[in-house]
Order: structure tokens, then sequence, then C-alpha cells
């Protein structure tokens, strides 16, 4: 009797693991940035803080998407 899984159903756990925790992270880095750092709300730092904060979300979430793109292209 043969022992483990089917290695197609690895594959399929890697990528729903791998997209779930890339995901995670992401969204864990960004509440960091954002709530713990005080940068997702106006606050007394400069609004060009704010503005940079954005548009590293914006572009960090298209790398992701990219990223989650490539990997259930496969």
């Amino acid at each position: 009797m043969e022992q483990g899984w089917d290695p197609e159903v690895k594959k399929f756990f890697r990528k729903i693991l791998s997209s779930f925790s890339m995901g995670l992270l992401w969204m864990l880095a960004a509440m960091l940035a954002g709530l713990y750092f005080r940068l997702a709300y106006r606050t007394d730092i400069p609004v060009v803080y704010n503005i940079l904060f954005y548009v590293c979300l914006v572009g960090s979430l298209l790398f992701l998407l990219f990223y989650l793109y490539r990997i259930w292209k496969k």
C-alpha cells in the first residue's frame, strides 16, 4: 500500500498555504505600519508620510496580486 499524499494534492495544498500566508503577512505588515506607526490616518506627522504609506500599500498589494496570479497560473 502506498504511503503519503498524491503529488497533485500536495502541490494544491502548498498553493493554498502559500497564498494564505503571503496574504496574511501583507495584511499584518499593512496594519503594523498603518495603525502602530500611525501612518494610516492624519495626525501630527506631515501629509507626505501618509501619501507615501498609501502608495507603498497599493504597490505592495499589486505585487501580492501578481505573486498570487503567478502561483495559481501554474
